[in-house]
């Protein structure tokens, strides 16, 4: 089976993570001058292992195997939060570098194919996963036009003037690529509190979002008796309390749900607030059991307007995400991957965040595995893993990708 380098995986990692290093963190947001600048060593580093490199017209980096396919597709993304980690998406592009480099220098698996992309813009500065959106083909010109960042920057000129426009943009070929493996941090405690270091991951996250507004009276908190109050503020307390307890009875083993912000109007200690809104979010692999939560605070809503005095309504905010199951084949080979090489040291878990992998999942089956957060801290300058488990979780995915391609070929 291949063996991974790790001193030049982290060297790899080291040296990507100085584009726009800021103390233990990045600030590498999508197609900044320093995103372009890393992107082009990226190109470099790739072209090197010997891989068929280039930079499309979204700013995707990818890198295909000069072998005949089937290809295993690894990879996530390089660009950061504005203030980010050196991990969070840029261990997963790494760990396809380095696997495609181990394969191809061990005799034994130098046939097989693996390609690796680096995809624009998962962070969202112009809008969420625009390079494997755009890989799939659910991303137009228009869209592209009208994207901007919260300052104003438009894609299309950030495009122009990292020289990318006028590019093709690459498509995926699932004859090509039938499969994807996209190696993350946890970003959350789960592995580390378990005592474990690989997470096999079995689907990721759906996520439902919704905005409730209470609309009762203002009106002076010294001459207003509480019988007659329509207070807006002890609407929304009662009844996002009410929405914890059934919440908390119906949950599954992975659900969370979070009460994000919270606001009073107009705010002050000596009035009676007459609007007060809230924003409800909860997450679970299971849509059958998220269409349980959804039905079951909005009973709950109705159940309130029906007693009043204050008015609620409930807003759906954003677009419902359903969650992606982890394909079950690839899921196996990244299991036996595992217990050969951290024997008891890993478990299969979900992913709480989105990733590259929900959107690819929509076309070909989809994998993910996991390495543990320390603290569980990520979107945050602090976020860190220990250089062991990095390296381990690489070895874990060469051997994983080795036996599902060496599978497909077989097949063949």
């Amino acid at each position: 089976m291949p063996k991974i380098d790790g001193l030049r995986l982290l060297d790899d990692l080291k040296t990507l993570r100085a584009y726009g290093a800021s103390g233990n963190g990045v600030v590498r947001t999508s197609l900044t001058g320093i995103d372009v600048e890393s992107r082009a060593w990226l190109l470099d580093r790739m072209q090197q292992a010997g891989l068929k490199a280039e930079i499309d017209g979204i700013g995707n980096v990818i890198g295909r195997s000069p072998n005949p396919g089937p290809a295993l597709l690894m990879g996530s993304h390089t660009d950061t939060q504005p203030e980010g980690g050196w991990l969070d998406g840029a261990m997963g592009v790494i760990y396809g570098l380095e696997v495609a480099r181990a394969l191809s220098e061990d005799p034994d698996t130098a046939d097989l194919a693996v390609d690796v992309a680096s995809w624009m813009d998962e962070e969202g500065t112009f809008g969420i996963c625009m390079g494997s959106r755009s890989f799939l083909g659910q991303v137009s010109d228009d869209e592209i036009a009208r994207a901007k960042d919260v300052n104003g920057r438009g894609m299309a000129e950030s495009l122009a003037a990292a020289g990318y426009a006028g590019r093709a943009r690459n498509r995926l070929d699932p004859k090509r690529n039938p499969g994807y493996l996209e190696a993350h941090i946890e970003q959350g405690g789960l592995l580390e509190n378990s005592g474990k270091r690989i997470g096999v991951v079995t689907a990721i996250v759906g996520i439902r979002t919704f905005r409730l507004t209470f609309e009762g009276a203002q009106n002076h908190a010294g001459t207003t008796p509480m019988p007659i109050r329509k207070d807006a503020g002890m609407a929304l307390i009662r009844l996002a309390y009410r929405i914890d307890e059934t919440f908390e009875a119906i949950k599954g083993e992975r659900t969370v749900w979070t009460m994000g912000r919270i606001a009073l109007h107009p705010g002050s200690h000596s009035i009676v607030p007459g609007f007060a809104d809230m924003f409800l979010q909860f997450r679970d692999p299971d849509d059958a059991r998220m269409d349980r939560f959804e039905m079951a605070f909005r009973a709950l809503v109705e159940e309130a307007n029906a007693a009043g005095p204050v008015a609620i309504s409930v807003e759906p905010k954003g677009e419902k995400i359903t969650p992606t199951p982890m394909d079950d084949s690839l899921q196996a080979h990244i299991a036996a991957a595992a217990e050969q090489d951290a024997p008891g040291d890993w478990i299969h878990m979900p992913s709480g965040a989105g990733h590259d992998a929900m959107i690819i999942g929509d076309e070909i089956p989809v994998s993910m595995l996991f390495v543990p957060s320390i603290d569980g801290i990520s979107h945050d300058f602090a976020e860190d893993t220990a250089e062991d488990d990095i390296v381990l979780g690489c070895q874990v995915c060469a051997d994983a990708v080795a036996r599902i391609v060496r599978g497909w070929k077989g097949k063949g």
